[in-house]
């Protein structure tokens, strides 16, 4: 999307997108209905923008708690394991946890 100016002096509004995989100009005009269009497009990359920080946002956010949740796993394993050791368990081969054998 930008304004265009050839030689002649003429200034002309175009957008360019993909079709097909391919770049596409198309010509939107002159005059005040260019600086409509100009305007249009401006305030829809604002859009854009703003909707892209705004997910940005979000993903920090969720990186945050996920980092929390892990901590707080870590933790209960930590704590349950303790508490099946204190009880006077054992895990066997690093599987399933069985009460020790007073032998």
């Amino acid at each position: 999307m930008s304004w265009e100016t050839r030689s002649s002096g003429g200034r002309y509004y175009t957008r360019s997108f993909r079709r097909n995989g391919r770049v596409v100009r198309e010509y939107l005009g002159t005059g005040e209905l260019a600086e409509i269009f100009a305007e249009d497009d401006k305030l829809q990359r604002e859009i854009r923008n703003a909707e892209a920080m705004q997910l940005k946002q979000e993903r920090k956010r969720d990186q945050r708690i996920d980092q929390s949740l892990d901590l707080l796993d870590d933790f209960v394993d930590c704590l349950s394991k303790g508490v099946l050791i204190a009880s006077g368990y054992h895990q066997h081969k690093r599987s399933e946890w069985r009460k020790r054998s007073d032998s």
